[in-house]
């Protein structure tokens, strides 16, 4: 008889397991990292995290390939070549943090603002933020900007709360969803797993979208939407909804702004209008005469009219209601048919109204009225970057929420749930600070929500106080800053010059600006005596990136698996909308190299320079390391980065510094969560369960119940200003597009990009997507998820495809205004047919990321980035007006319009520049 031998299929393949929080993207997903001897060996999802429940996806599984990644810097870096050079020599920490300090300190001493502080895609602005206030300089500003501010914005400034980390579909109850404009790497594990729910179910899924990859290929139907145009779109729905009598009429009149009256005429047309305590009203439909907005029984009415005023609701339906909104009107414009528009309208009322649901529990409001059930409307909403990163993003975001709204689906059950600490007044966030005096921190945070002219960051002449100008009559709702103009201005010179860049983890010289090859210019390019025209540049990252080269010192940052991060209810936390959610990284191994945690580093710094948030009374560290302060700084009263485990390690949410408090985040698999009482899980604006229970987990220091803003006051005032009402006035170039871009209502006006190409022979839009296995730019020096994306082609669609006679293995030339680039093509047929477009960051520059010389992200990979100018186009008024929506300066990258060339076969894409020299520290071996 023969023996078979026993094989062990499944061998242990750890010795040890570490839960932390994953970094691989923004979903912050629980993993367990197994190690074998000290070192990781293996990443799975843990089953027991409220985020992914054990999901894993390729990002997460291959983080194992970033802590052994060839491209991670290995010391501080001084450089002693030319800029773009690559020539370094490694020095001690000692010496790189007295050079950087050598630079900093004068600055703050003198001119602070001469120091522009800006980060990446890091997950820890709170902190960094609170550096740059204590340092004093109003330059600092992170992602957001170039990345979906008019999604943030958007949202904060109408519901208080937005799409994406800010709240989730009700997956549970929801019978219709619909996404605009979702690429698949945000929030990627989250809504796959909805999505299964749905689908399990027999729930319906809606894609809008010029391209159907990842969520939309498996949506049950699919528009193929014109790019730019989804705002036209919904604003469509929306009139065909108010034609059709199917608006929830009891929603709109107790939770939002529709019954408030505006002011018809006089100085303050266009504005709410109030009573004699200055408060906005409503006309009670029992006794017609006016009540409190928020008084217990009053039952506002919707078509009121007094002395003269009439209600939001009333303007709403008469501009809706225009004939320029029927799906006739749009249909040709958004390339969708007009039977197609009134079908989904009529989908979205059916499910709505005629599938409506209800929840057997009580609750009370914030008038005091008492209910017995909550009423819920089945469809949700999601949207992305798709629909933001236009110059008419902001209205378009806006536009969607207010679809949300008539439909009676925003905390409901059924529909789009906030997530604690959201929702949350516009008034209750900061409005923006930027007063500075040598030697002094700011009074308050940089960033924050404009409600007038008088917020605006402006100097007693009118000029910009920020370096990217943000909170200025050019974009005056910039929320997150304007990230892309950063170096453009620094170089420029406008508003004026600064002195240090300071950059963090911001790949600057490729794939975060605008323009690469001319901001690669502009970080090399010298005045005429012969110095850098932007003296003196310190980044901070973990690899070896194509903006290290640009750098004169390199401070490494540690991998995400070998340092402490905070996600933190104070930034960007993990809540889910029953249960507000934060958690930690902490180093599950040790680095091998000389790298210090960025974090730490920045409290090293502060507190070598004095300043005074980070140094005791005798002058000597406040904190030891980034650890220490997570623990034990208060932001305010009993309210840390970190709501679990505070005080006796039983306080939660409020409570002094516990010193164990990192490692019962530890035991508890690295996270922690506050649970929404039952009565306050819905309706969460005007619920008092919720209201009250926020106060208690330190959201905020007073209950917070608001109105949704269909008619936007703050919106109003910039556009009063530019029809010369007010004391502040903007400049008059600006007037015309402020008068059309801050109207009060949502609406949809054409991308700047679609007004410049009407004329230059530019037909086509040209778009980015990332892909569901790249988030962070270092994904593609990745050497598991490369094999998933090594090649990025720009698809074409079937029209142009079949016109142009293309075949497979041809290359194309794509012509923009702004210059060329030679590219591998590709056909799909699923595709807007005026739409062209590839992933996003598969290119990389030659020599950067350790990567071979001919690596196909180096030889056949591109950027469509060297085709968008970081300006608009000059009208002859001297102006430079950055390339962004003019209410919130995010980045309009998606308003690309190209013309497309056959080249036929090539071997490489262009342009190609010199490669990077590996980062090789002088006399020594290469790191």
């Amino acid at each position: 008889m023969t023996v078979q031998p026993k094989i062990d299929t499944s061998p242990p393949v750890s010795d040890e397991i570490r839960k932390t929080t994953c970094y691989m993207c923004a979903c912050r997903c629980g993993i367990n990292v197994h190690l074998k001897e000290g070192r990781v060996s293996y990443i799975e999802g843990n089953r027991d995290h409220p985020i992914n429940k054990g999901v894993l996806c390729a990002k997460g599984a291959s983080g194992i390939m970033q802590v052994t990644a060839p491209s991670r810097l290995r010391a501080p870096l001084r450089r002693v070549g030319p800029r773009g050079s690559g020539a370094f020599e490694e020095i001690s920490w000692d010496e790189a943090l007295a050079l950087a300090v050598s630079w900093m300190k004068p600055l703050r001493e003198t001119a602070p603002e001469k120091l522009a502080f800006f980060t990446g895609r890091d997950q820890s602005q709170s902190f960094t933020g609170w550096w740059a206030q204590a340092f004093g300089t109003p330059n600092y500003a992170a992602h957001g900007g170039f990345c979906s501010v008019n999604m943030a914005a958007g949202g904060i400034y109408t519901i208080g709360g937005a799409f994406w980390e800010f709240g989730a579909p009700d997956w549970e109850r929801t019978k219709l969803f619909v996404l605009f404009g979702v690429a698949e790497d945000h929030d990627s594990n989250p809504i796959k797993i909805g999505l299964g729910k749905l689908k399990e179910r027999g729930a319906r899924v809606i894609g809008v979208n010029p391209i159907r990859t990842g969520y939309n290929a498996v949506a049950d139907d699919w528009l193929g939407i014109t790019p730019g145009t989804d705002g036209l779109l919904i604003l469509s729905l929306i009139h065909c909804l108010l034609a059709a009598g199917k608006v929830d009429l009891e929603y709109l009149a107790r939770y939002t702004n529709a019954p408030l009256l505006v002011v018809e005429d006089g100085p303050e047309k266009g504005l709410i209008a109030k009573n004699a305590e200055s408060q906005p009203f409503v006309i009670d439909r029992r006794t017609g005469a006016p009540a409190p907005w928020d008084g217990k029984g009053v039952q506002p009415d919707l078509g009121a009219s007094y002395q003269g005023n009439r209600t939001v609701f009333q303007h709403m339906a008469e501009k809706y209601l225009a004939g320029e909104y029927a799906p006739e009107a749009v249909a040709a414009r958004c390339g969708i048919a007009a039977d197609r528009i009134r079908a989904l309208a009529a989908e979205l009322a059916h499910v709505a109204f005629d599938q409506a649901i209800e929840i057997k529990q009580s609750w009370t409001d914030f008038r005091g009225d008492f209910h017995e059930t909550m009423p819920g409307r089945p469809v949700s909403f999601h949207a992305m970057r798709g629909i933001s990163a236009h110059s008419n993003g902001f209205q378009t975001a806006r536009a969607l929420h207010l679809l949300q709204i008539v439909l009676g689906t925003v905390e409901v059950p059924g529909g789009y749930r906030l997530k604690p600490p959201y929702p949350k007044p516009m008034e209750a966030h900061p409005t923006p600070h930027f007063v500075t005096a040598p030697g002094k921190p700011l009074s308050g945070p940089h960033l924050g929500y404009v409600r007038g002219p008088e917020n605006l960051a402006l100097k007693e002449d009118g000029s910009p106080v920020r370096i990217d100008k943000a909170f200025t009559w050019e974009n005056p709702f910039s929320a997150h800053g304007l990230m892309h103009m950063l170096i453009p201005n620094a170089h420029a010179g406008d508003p004026y010059r600064i002195d240090t860049l300071f950059l963090y983890m911001a790949n600057m010289a490729w794939n975060s600006s605008m323009n690469s090859a001319k901001v690669m210019e502009m970080l090399t390019d010298k005045t005429p005596d012969g110095e850098y025209v932007i003296p003196r540049i310190i980044y901070s990252d973990a690899y070896a990136s194509e903006m290290v080269a640009y750098a004169d010192l390199i401070l490494p940052d540690t991998t995400y698996l070998e340092r402490h991060d905070c996600i933190s209810l104070l930034d960007r936390p993990i809540s889910e909308p029953d249960a507000a959610g934060d958690s930690i990284r902490w180093p599950v191994v040790e680095p091998d190299r000389d790298v210090r945690p960025f974090q730490s580093v920045l409290l090293d710094l502060g507190a070598r320079l004095g300043l005074a948030p980070m140094v005791k009374e005798d002058g000597t560290p406040k904190y030891k390391d980034y650890a220490d302060y997570i623990v034990n700084h208060i932001r305010r009263p009993g309210v840390g980065p970190l709501i679990g485990f505070r005080g006796d390690g039983t306080a939660e949410g409020r409570g002094d510094a516990n010193p164990d408090q990192l490692a019962r985040y530890i035991e508890n698999g690295g996270f922690y969560q506050a649970h929404v009482p039952e009565e306050g899980a819905f309706y969460k604006p005007w619920n008092m369960a919720y209201q009250d229970w926020a106060v208690k987990t330190s959201f905020y220091e007073s209950p917070q119940p608001y109105l949704f803003s269909i008619w936007s006051e703050p919106m109003r005032k910039f556009q009063m200003a530019a029809e010369g009402l007010g004391p502040i006035q903007p400049p008059d170039h600006l007037r015309a597009r402020l008068k059309q871009a801050m109207e009060p209502l949502p609406i949809w006006y054409p991308p700047f990009g679609d007004l410049e190409a009407t004329g230059w022979g530019y037909p086509i839009h040209a778009i980015t997507q990332r892909p569901m296995d790249m988030y962070h730019s270092w994904g593609s020096q990745n050497a598991w998820l490369r094999q998933i994306r090594g090649t990025n082609f720009l698809y074409l669609p079937t029209k142009i495809w079949v016109e142009q006679g293309f075949v497979e293995g041809d290359y194309a030339r794509v012509i923009s205004p702004n210059g060329g680039i030679t590219v591998p093509v590709a056909h799909m047929a699923a595709l807007n047919e005026h739409t062209v477009w590839t992933w996003n960051a598969i290119g990389k520059r030659k020599g950067a990321w350790a990567l071979d010389a001919g690596a196909s992200e180096a030889t056949t990979g591109f950027l469509l980035n060297h085709l968008i100018s970081e300006l608009l186009p000059d009208k002859g008024d001297g102006a430079r007006l950055s390339n962004s929506d003019p209410v919130t300066g995010q980045a309009a990258w998606f308003d690309l319009r190209v013309r497309i060339e056959r080249v036929g076969a090539k071997t490489q894409s262009e342009p190609s520049f010199a490669p990077i020299p590996r980062v090789v520290p002088q006399g020594g071996e290469r790191a």
